[in-house]
């Protein structure tokens, strides 16, 4: 404490209003298969459509009943995490390769050596009439018949000229944004000197289907004294077509090109999944609705193009894209992988050769990418002053323009896989790795940020799995592990000898029995009305097990038995595999046996009719009440007293910690889930030896509630003489 040594008045505030804080005893822990969505971490689900968004519909073909059972989980609590399990060396990513193409492209070129060289007239203007066609050879400029649209370049100095031919082709044309984009890049180092103040009309379609035209119009041709080459194709200087000779041309149709897509020289954009798994894969299901995802590309005008993620046939995602740096670059736009992602559904990368490219493309596409593409060559087709046609075949090598070909239908996603193999694969993934960083499989349940209360691996009855969820539950003694037998196992008896180790049956057999206050089993089998299949099918058991354990948390609380008519009746399955009477109820639940039957009651509907930890030996910890209760006492003991550590070890922090714990246990003895506590932190718990040893020691007594399990009701008859006060 501060010492005062001066006159004046001072405040000190003192935090003393300790307590126990209050926990969420409903969250689920669900480790299971998928067919999307990340892998091997723990994600928070708090709705059924955030299920489904994240990690895909349930189907057949995903191995267990993680999906099917986290939907019924979530329709009793909004905290859930499911954990999708996968085998990273048969994981593959949904994936389909974009073809590349290059727009057709002309330059106009006004620098004052050609125009000198040339005769450019500075004193005439110059009207040019284009028509940019698509992909499929279709006009986009309906002016003049559809012939093309007219375009003027105004008289002036050579270089107004050029600086008002790339005005007016780029503002006329991106104006359009339909037909063809211009470049300002005057660079010497990446354009020849030649092209310095140019304008670049490229048509903004791409592949070998697209082309553009140009010619003089309005009484000007290009072969005019002082207008003649005012129009260059992008034709490497000195090519004989253009003025050596003095042939020189009215008009030029380019073709765009596609890129190689096979071989060692491959250019193709490669679009993955996300995540791996057959999810991803586009395809349509049996009654003829798309499944899966697909990505479109439509055209915009200049270098953008629109990418589309679909998801069942709808679009899900879109993002306007180019191949020009600074204009939204595919890989910045979609990511490259899955970190901070801005598409949840894809990402790609440029692949030559099958092989990652790194680019860093200039806006018209002289750097790296253009090297990329130089396999390809485009044709020109002219005509000279005597209207003849010629063709230059392959003349470009100039700058490249190119984006992904727009797709007419859209490409599906394929080759995704789930990640799941044999039962010994399929386990492998499933129990996951403590040692990795970070933990995998169920492993990474072990978190106690994650506060998870129940944990279970549906429509999973391998006994490896079952054991291993059993293992960590006791290891963390943060939840109860929750099992079944396999479907189909055959009799209560064959149930019983499962639970206890002597099961050889051909539904699945296990060969150590379960004895684990953190573990309970419930069994048979359940059917339910699947509607993302139309069609019932049998549910794993433990799944409405952990339902009614959340259902009791909200109506009553985490210390009151799952189970019996009014915390245990289940009200969407239809069946029961196997109908148990009372004398299969007895052997389930007695002599023991461990196993909580599910049992469906003529007039009360179908209950779970037990709430049995699997220990053997006879304690409170034999019941799922007592149990959950000792967890919730735990956590919120760890989390209250956290704060005393490092404090002096004194009776002054002793009466802090019993001030702690006391109001605590008294409001659970007030909402019935002990009857009588006793919190002792005192000399007689912090002896001088453990105080020497920096060790604070507590003591906590707890007389728990047992619940009325078997209710027996005595009645007596008697003669009309009796005194019944008296007896």
């Amino acid at each position: 404490m501060a010492n005062y040594v001066s006159p004046g008045v001072y405040t000190i505030e003192k935090d003393i209003s300790d307590y126990a804080p209050s926990i969420n005893t409903s969250i689920v822990g669900i480790v299971g298969f998928a067919g999307k969505g990340p892998t091997n971490k723990p994600i928070l689900i708090t709705s059924q459509s955030n299920l489904i968004r994240t990690f895909g519909e349930p189907s057949e073909n995903i191995d267990g009943q993680g999906l099917e059972g986290s939907l019924e989980i979530l329709e009793q609590t909004n905290s859930l995490y499911f954990v999708r399990a996968a085998n990273d060396d048969l994981s593959l990513n949904a994936s389909a390769d974009m073809a590349i193409g290059s727009c057709p492209a002309i330059l106009v070129s006004g620098t004052t050596a050609f125009a000198t060289g040339q005769g450019f007239g500075v004193d005439r203007a110059l009207t040019l009439r284009i028509q940019a066609y698509d992909s499929n050879g279709v006009s986009q400029f309906d002016n003049n018949g559809g012939v093309g649209k007219d375009f003027i370049i105004p008289a002036g100095t050579a270089t107004d000229q050029a600086e008002a031919i790339r005005k007016i082709v780029g503002g006329g044309l991106d104006a359009d944004d339909i037909g063809c984009f211009s470049t300002d890049d005057r660079t010497p180092t990446t354009n020849p000197a030649t092209l310095a103040l140019s304008g670049a009309i490229v048509g903004s379609f791409a592949g070998s289907g697209a082309s553009i035209s140009v010619s003089a119009c309005t009484g000007t041709t290009f072969n005019e004294a002082n207008g003649v080459a005012a129009l260059r194709a992008t034709i490497p200087q000195g090519t004989p077509a253009f003025g050596v000779t003095g042939a020189y041309v009215s008009s030029v149709r380019v073709w765009g090109g596609s890129v190689v897509t096979e071989g060692a020289n491959s250019v193709v954009y490669h679009v993955e999944s996300l995540y791996p798994g057959a999810g991803y894969n586009g395809g349509t299901k049996t009654n003829g609705d798309s499944s899966g995802n697909s990505i479109a590309v439509t055209n915009f005008g200049a270098g953008n193009f629109n990418l589309t993620v679909n998801q069942d046939g709808t679009t899900d995602e879109s993002y306007k894209c180019s191949f020009q740096e600074n204009q939204g670059f595919l890989e910045d736009v979609i990511n490259t992988g899955n970190t901070n992602p801005t598409s949840n559904t894809i990402k790609g990368n440029l692949l030559k050769g099958g092989v990652d490219v790194v680019t860093t493309p200039s806006p018209n596409f002289t750097g790296s990418l253009s090297n990329l593409l130089g396999v390809q060559d485009f044709d020109i087709t002219y005509k000279d002053t005597t209207g003849a046609v010629a063709t230059i075949a392959g003349a470009i090598t100039g700058p490249r323009f190119v984006k992904l070909i727009p797709t007419a239908i859209a490409t599906n996603l394929s080759n995704g896989n789930n990640g799941t193999g044999t039962d010994s694969e399929n386990a492998t993934a499933l129990i996951g790795d403590a040692s990795e960083e970070p933990k995998t499989g169920m492993q990474s349940l072990d978190d106690p940020v994650l506060n998870i209360g129940i944990a279970l691996v549906p429509g999973i009855q391998n006994q490896s799995v079952q054991n291993n969820l059993i293992t960590l539950a006791e290891k963390t003694q943060n939840f109860l592990a929750l099992v079944s037998p396999p479907i189909s196992i055959g009799t209560v008896q064959d149930a019983i000898d499962w639970s206890n180790g002597k099961s050889s049956s051909t539904a699945g057999s296990r060969t150590a029995a379960i004895n684990s206050s953190y573990a309970a089993i419930y069994w048979p089998w359940v059917k339910v009305f699947s509607t993302f299949d139309g069609i019932d099918r049998w549910y794993d058991p433990a799944i409405y097990g952990a339902r009614q354990m959340a259902f009791t948390d909200g109506v009553a609380d985490s210390w009151f038995a799952p189970a019996g008519y009014r915390r245990g009746r289940l009200t969407k399955p239809v069946d029961v595999e196997v109908k148990l009477n009372q004398g299969d109820r007895d052997s389930l639940y007695s002599g023991g046996n461990v196993v909580n039957p599910i049992v469906a009651f003529p007039q009360q509907g179908i209950t779970i009719f037990g709430q049995r930890t699997t220990q053997r030996s006879p304690t409170a910890l034999d019941r799922i009440n007592i149990r959950r209760l000792m967890i919730f006492i735990r956590k919120v003991i760890l989390i209250a007293t956290q704060r005393f550590v490092f404090e002096p070890n004194d009776e002054f922090t002793w009466a802090q910690i019993e001030g702690v714990l006391n109001p605590f246990l008294d409001d659970i003895r007030k909402r019935r889930g002990i009857t009588e506590f006793r919190v002792v932190c005192d000399s007689s718990t912090n002896t001088p030896l453990r105080v020497d040893r920096n060790e604070l020691w507590t003591k906590v007594l707890i007389k728990p509630t047992k619940t009325a399990e078997i209710l027996v009701f005595e009645i007596n008859l008697t003669n009309q003489s009796a005194e019944l006060g008296s007896l």
